[in-house]
């Protein structure tokens, strides 16, 4: 019954990313990207910070974690929110939802440079492979002859804030449950995002309903709802094949963008998607006994500092609620 309720809570997480791209292509269309970022975190802030209460535990970060916390929330949160809403502005959500698919080899990336993990082999040929279909969903975004290179810069930077504030994430989670994590990178997003609060003012009034209610979905079930049951899935399933589940985002985002918004990402764009996907693949093949790059980022094995960092204390911990 556990391992049901587990699959069951990476299903929606999965489907639920996915609907955000979507969500947001039919939101930008009435909300500016920073007006629309600053919306759904702050709602979503509302809505974990009511959980966390619920809860009535609560963890107090050291310095360390809060300067992690304030990084993810600036990065992860804020940036990759306004990014990606500007992204979906000028390409179609399935590739946008594509090249964002590239930050899991950017953590890896990250992860052997920063975390001393090293670089082997297949991780640099599986990053050489899914450039190689980045620049091919760049050139599948032709419109009238011209490259939108804006929109697939956008949808990378996007990737990248998205591989740091995963990095500056996952070692606070070591000793703080995930519920809280989240809300606070989330509350440190909404913060961060506050000087678009004029433009959401002016905006909200003349936005269409369909329009309003998108950013409402995405505060509460891919921002509150989907954050929850990936910490309850984390909790009770291996992080490196947990990982991996991610990878399926792309490819259900076109389905959704087609069937709910009518939009087929070119057929060039499908191709280098798919190409993507395959260098992702083939990173995986370094994951052998001395070099599980997701596990390590996800869930280190020891604290450095305190002795509750380890595997046993940690799934206790982080159950959700």
């Amino acid at each position: 019954m556990r391992d049901a309720r587990a699959t069951l809570a990476v299903a929606f997480t999965v489907i639920a990313w996915a609907s955000a791209f979507v969500a947001i292509r039919a939101a930008v269309r009435d909300f500016t990207p920073g007006a629309l970022a600053l919306g759904r975190l702050a709602l979503g802030a509302v809505v974990l910070g009511v959980l966390v209460l619920a809860r009535r535990r609560w963890t107090a970060p050291n310095r360390r974690e809060w300067l992690l916390i304030v990084l993810c929330g600036l990065t992860w949160f804020a940036a990759y929110n306004v990014v990606l809403n500007a992204a979906e502005r000028r390409i179609d959500a399935g590739t946008t939802a594509m090249l964002v698919g590239v930050g899991p080899i950017l953590i890896a990336l990250l992860a052997g440079a920063l975390l001393g993990e090293g670089f082997p082999r297949w991780l640099l040929i599986g990053a050489g492979v899914a450039f190689l279909g980045a620049i091919l969903v760049g050139l599948g975004t032709r419109t009238g002859g011209d490259v939108d290179i804006i929109g697939v810069v956008l949808a990378l930077a996007a990737a990248i804030t998205y591989a740091i504030g995963v990095l500056a994430q996952k070692p606070v989670l070591r000793r703080l449950p995930a519920l809280q994590v989240t809300f606070l990178t989330c509350s440190m997003g909404a913060l961060a995002c506050l000087p678009f609060a004029g433009s959401l003012v002016a905006e909200l009034p003349t936005a269409d309903l369909p329009a309003v209610a998108g950013l409402v979905y995405l505060a509460v079930v891919p921002m509150a709802l989907a954050f929850l049951t990936w910490g309850y899935a984390l909790a009770r399933m291996d992080a490196g094949r947990l990982s991996v589940t991610t990878y399926l985002v792309p490819p259900i985002t076109i389905v959704l963008s087609a069937l709910l918004l009518r939009e087929w990402p070119p057929t060039l764009a499908i191709a280098g998607g798919v190409v993507c996907l395959i260098g992702v693949g083939l990173t995986r093949r370094s994951a052998g006994p001395r070099h599980r790059s997701a596990d390590r980022i996800i869930r280190p094995e020891h604290d450095g500092s305190t002795g509750t960092g380890s595997p046993t204390n940690r799934r206790t911990r982080d159950r959700a609620p």
